[in-house]
C-alpha cells in the first residue's frame, strides 16, 4: 500500500526537465513494479505449517465422529444380540424335545414295514447345501467364515464324485453366489432382520420338495453357531434324512447343541455405556423313552416332520443372526478402540507441531528486538 501511494505521488508531481536527475533516479527506484497477474489467493498466503495444523485438526475431528458412530453401532448390536439370544434359548427346549420324540417314533417304526419319506436313507448321489449368511456387513469375518466353510464342503463333495446344489439364504451369500455362475444354485432367499416361522417355512418348503421328489438324497444345513460374544463356529448338520441319534449333530457325528449360553446387559461404568456378560445354562426336561401312541405312528410322523423342518431351520436362522450381531459388536468395539488410539497419536503430533510453531514465532520476535537495539 505504501509503495502504491509513493508511485502516485511521483506521477502527480510532474517534475520539470530541469529537475535533478539524481532525485528522479531515486524516485524511480522506489516505484513498485507493475504486476498484471491476479492477486494471490488465500490458500497460497497460508504457510505450509499452518496448512498442516489445519489438516491435523480436520483429521482429529473426523476420527472423533467415526468413533461416535462405531460406539453407537456397538451398543445397538449389543441390545439386539440379547433379543436374538433369548429367541434361540426360548426355542431350544421345544426343538430338542421334538427331535427326541421323532427319534423315538422312528426307532419304534424300524421293526414295522412303514415307508416314511423324510426318514428314508438312500444312496447319496446329490446333496443340497442350505447356506445361511447375513444381510449386512461391518461384522468382521462372519460372512467370510461361513462362505469358506461352504466352499470347503463343495470341494469335498466334488472329491467324492457327488453332485450338489445350493440354497442360499441371506443377501451376502446371494451376492457371492451370483458372481459365481459355475456354482449351481437352486434358489436365492432372504432371512430378514428378525427371522420368523414364515421365513423358515419358505426354506423348509423348498427343501421338502427337493427331498421328496428325490432330486437330492441328502440335505445339509450350514450356519454359524453362536458360542459366546467373541466366538462363533460355522457348523454343518444333516437336516434330512432324520438323524438317528435323537440330537442335532454335524456331519462328523459331533453334537452341535450348546450347553451354556451368554446373556448381555447394557450398564454404565465410569459414565460410559458398557456391556456385561452372564452365563446361563438352558434346562431341558428329561424325556421318557417309553411311549404309547393313541394314534397311528405314521400319522404322527407325517404331522411332526414338517414341524421338525421348520423348527430346525428357524433355529439355524436365529443362531446365525445372534452370531452376526455378536461379530458386529466385537468389530465395532475394536474399531472404537482403534479410533481412540489414532486420536491420541494425532493429538500428540498436532500439539508438537503447534508448540514448534509458537517457539518459532517467539524466536522471530526476539531476533527482531535484538536487531533494533
Amino acid at each position: 500500500m505504501a509503495c502504491s501511494n509513493l508511485t502516485t505521488m511521483w506521477v502527480s508531481s510532474k517534475p520539470s526537465l530541469s529537475a535533478d536527475s539524481s532525485s528522479l533516479s531515486f524516485r524511480s527506484v522506489l516505484k513498485c513494479p507493475t504486476n498484471t497477474s491476479s492477486p494471490p489467493s488465500r490458500a497460497s498466503s497460508v504457510s505450509p505449517l499452518q496448512a498442516s495444523l489445519r489438516e491435523l485438526r480436520d483429521r482429529i475431528d473426523s476420527v472423533k465422529n467415526t468413533q461416535k458412530i462405531t460406539e453407537a453401532m456397538k451398543l445397538v448390536a449389543a441390545a439386539k444380540v440379547r433379543r436374538a439370544q433369548e429367541a434361540v434359548v426360548n426355542g431350544r427346549p421345544f426343538s430338542e424335545t421334538l427331535v427326541e420324540v421323532l427319534y423315538n417314533i422312528n426307532e419304534q417304526l424300524q421293526t414295522d414295514d412303514v415307508d416314511v419319506p423324510l426318514t428314508k436313507v438312500r444312496p447319496v448321489k446329490k446333496v443340497a447345501l442350505v447356506v445361511v449368511t447375513g444381510d449386512r456387513g461391518l461384522c468382521g469375518g462372519f460372512n467370510n467364515f461361513i462362505i469358506k466353510k461352504a466352499e470347503a464342503r463343495i470341494k469335498e463333495l466334488k472329491g467324492l464324485g457327488l453332485e450338489y446344489t445350493v440354497i442360499s439364504v441371506g443377501k451376502k451369500g446371494n451376492s457371492y453366489f451370483l458372481r459365481r455362475p459355475y456354482i449351481p444354485v437352486d434358489k436365492y432367499l432372504e432371512a430378514g432382520t428378525l427371522p420368523t416361522a414364515k421365513e423358515a417355512q419358505t426354506v423348509a418348503d423348498d427343501v421338502f420338495s427337493l427331498f421328496i421328489s428325490e432330486e437330492v438324497d441328502k440335505v445339509e444345513l450350514l450356519y454359524t453357531k453362536f458360542v459366546s460374544l467373541v466366538k462363533s463356529e460355522p457348523v454343518i448338520h444333516t437336516l434330512l434324512p432324520l438323524s438317528p441319534k435323537g440330537e442335532i449333530c454335524d456331519i462328523n457325528g459331533t453334537c452341535v447343541d450348546a450347553a451354556e449360553d451368554e446373556f448381555f446387559r447394557l450398564t454404565t461404568k465410569e459414565g460410559k455405556l458398557t456391556v456385561e456378560r452372564e452365563t446361563f445354562r438352558t434346562p431341558t426336561a428329561d424325556f421318557s423313552p417309553i411311549l404309547q401312541f393313541e394314534q397311528d405312528p405314521v400319522q404322527i410322523l407325517d404331522a411332526l416332520l414338517p414341524l421338525y423342518l421348520n423348527s430346525q431351520i428357524l433355529r439355524a436362522l436365529q443362531e446365525s443372526l445372534a452370531s452376526e450381531l455378536a461379530a458386529r459388536m466385537s468389530a465395532m468395539s475394536s474399531a472404537s478402540d482403534n479410533a481412540s488410539d489414532l486420536k491420541k497419536s494425532l493429538s500428540m503430533v498436532y500439539n508438537r507441531k503447534r508448540q514448534a510453531k509458537i517457539t518459532g514465532e517467539i524466536l522471530e520476535i526476539v531476533a527482531g528486538a535484538n536487531a533494533q537495539v
